[in-house]
């Protein structure tokens, strides 16, 4: 699929990674370091302060209007850190969360298994929890993990008045507030507020530096100084003070200057993005279908069809193929939450959908949705249903 999209005109679906060689990732970071940072400078050294790392980490409690922040070679470690430093300083090792959130289903049980801690769902529904749901938890909890936006679920977020909400019920229950914000950058638009005014809702907060700023990797711990350098006591205790870090702080500090604003831009063209998808899929006639959210929240959104998913990557395939126009990347069974049957793929718009109109967006849906119906007959009428 990667050779497919690489070698096509069109690319609609941005990606957080991959599809490039090394070289052409290396010409790129050369390309635009210089703007972002003094290369005469030296390179890190256990993420010193006065270095690029020390930078980047001033850089980005100055963007979510924190105290301090601390860069961690993985937002996995982050989290981890983040929920014990929680759990010794309230004494309580149970988080609510959700049991859809990167927590719980992306990162092996490592709250559990490698830092004791344990976890409880307001709710198991496909959406954020409601202050209510945290409310009637039935027993005492340490910490509330939010996941902003709830990817699995489909990118979702709560209103403003839902979040503080939710945020409210967890301080009456006398619990500390963490933002699973891997992908908090582009939140802004959809809560009409700033990121400072978002990240003054918790406690601590997590943000990545490649879902969104189109990093290498990396991700950072934000809050309060005492908080932080706490955190870089376990940081260092979980492996993650590396001896240099400078090409991913380098990337990171690129997308600050570059993704960060255009961030916005992305949020509003991804609602004409999802219109046109949706529209498209209906002039072709295709019986059911979804578009999730509509309109989206952020600038990912999920598409649901219900044929398999090895049909539906072998049509985006030859699709790029033949056409050389690139509608969507993988295909995935949905997540157990999400009905049996689909298929679901995640659609990212960024820098390359800020090209294409609604008109050509219905367009090249047309040609894919015709390619399924193909691909379906040589298959002997393999369509799903």
């Amino acid at each position: 699929m990667f050779a497919a999209i690489r070698a096509s005109q069109r690319v609609l679906v941005g990606s957080t990674g991959g599809g490039e060689t090394i070289r052409e990732r290396m010409d790129r970071l050369r390309a635009d370091a210089p703007a972002a940072y003094d290369l005469d400078g030296w390179t890190d050294v256990y993420g010193n302060d006065d270095g690029i790392v020390g930078e980047l980490e001033r850089r980005t409690a100055e963007a979510l209007g924190t105290e301090a922040a601390a860069f961690f070679p993985t937002g996995t470690m982050a989290q981890q850190v983040a929920l014990r430093c929680w759990a010794g300083r309230t004494g309580n090792a149970t988080v609510a969360g959700h049991p859809m959130s990167h927590l719980e289903v992306h990162e092996r049980d490592a709250y559990a298994v490698v830092s004791g801690l344990r976890m409880v769902h307001p709710t198991s529904a496909a959406r954020p929890a409601t202050a209510a749901e945290v409310y009637d938890l039935p027993e005492p909890f340490g910490t509330l993990a939010l996941e902003l936006p709830l990817r699995d679920a489909g990118f979702v977020l709560p209103s403003w008045d839902e979040l503080t909400s939710v945020v409210a019920a967890a301080r009456d229950r006398e619990a500390v507030v963490h933002l699973d914000g891997a992908r908090l950058w582009e939140c802004g638009p959809h809560f009409g507020r700033s990121l400072p005014e978002i990240a003054a809702l918790a406690d601590s907060v997590y943000v990545s530096y490649y879902k969104s700023l189109d990093g290498i990797s990396g991700a950072a711990l934000a809050g309060t100084e005492d908080f932080i350098d706490e955190a870089r006591t376990w940081r260092h205790r979980y492996g993650g003070q590396l001896f240099q870090q400078w090409p991913a702080a380098l990337a990171a500090l690129i997308g600050l200057d570059r993704e960060l604003p255009r961030l916005p831009e992305y949020v509003a063209h991804a609602q004409t993005v999802a219109r046109a998808l949706g529209e498209g899929l209906a002039d072709a006639g295709v019986p059911w279908f979804r578009v999730h959210p509509e309109p989206p929240h952020t600038h990912q959104f999920q598409v649901w069809l219900p044929h398999p998913p090895e049909l539906l990557n072998e049509a985006a395939v030859r699709q790029a193929e033949e056409t050389g126009t690139a509608l969507f990347r993988r295909w995935f069974e949905p997540a157990p939450a999400l009905p049996p049957g689909v298929a679901t793929t995640e659609v990212t718009v960024s820098a390359s959908a800020l090209r294409w109109t609604a008109g050509e967006v219905r367009a090249a849906v047309g040609e894919f949705v015709s390619l399924v119906g193909r691909i379906g007959e040589e298959r002997g009428g393999e369509l799903g249903g």
